[in-house]
């Protein structure tokens, strides 16, 4: 199987990271949890940067849910540039109704208010990491990185999903690989 075979297929409920010489500044030493890969487009979450214009707390005031003492505070993490001000809740599919999609046996996915009000009353999933906005990708555009040497692909896991330390979260996933990034060419080779 050749590598642009392998690219072929989906990479859901894998991860993206961003190669040393990202050129796009947002996606600068990236983690992405992809949601959805398809020959139609790929979609995805940042995982490895805050959002700094807003909070928790401050996300439910301005949407009219009352915290209860039990109720989970959790980051709000930058999810990527598109559709900012929507937000989507990746976490562990011990939470799962009729508007969330299980991306696989570990992660699903779920977009609507419930599961922030869910979240507040303390009875949200496990684990759990609410984003504004997503990455997004056209049909073909990914592999077109990928292939460009925009992007590595890893397998996805708890701590780099999950994991409250943002900051070491690019390193972890180069590690996971089994590379030292001070060693990887930004252009790419041909046989």
């Amino acid at each position: 199987m050749t590598y642009r075979q392998s690219i072929e297929d989906s990479l859901s409920g894998q991860m993206l990271v961003a190669m040393p010489g990202m050129q796009d500044p947002r996606f600068e030493k990236s983690v992405i949890y992809l949601c959805a890969h398809s020959s139609e487009g790929a979609m995805g979450l940042v995982v490895n940067k805050p959002f700094e214009a807003i909070s928790f707390p401050d996300l439910m005031e301005q949407l009219g849910i009352e915290e209860t003492p039990v109720g989970e505070r959790i980051d709000v993490q930058f999810g990527g540039p598109v559709e900012q001000s929507r937000g989507f809740v990746l976490h562990t599919p011990d939470y799962v109704r009729e508007a969330t999609l299980v991306v696989d046996e570990d992660v699903a996915l779920t977009a609507t208010i419930d599961i922030l009000r869910a979240i507040a009353d303390g009875f949200g999933p496990s684990r759990c990491l609410l984003a504004l906005g997503y990455a997004g990708w056209d049909a073909g555009q990914l592999d077109a990185e990928i292939l460009g040497n925009g992007w590595l692909n890893v397998a996805a896991d708890d701590d780099l999903i999950f994991g409250e330390d943002l900051d070491i979260k690019w390193q972890l996933a180069m590690d996971k690989i089994g590379i030292d990034p001070r060693m990887l060419s930004d252009d790419a080779g041909h046989a």
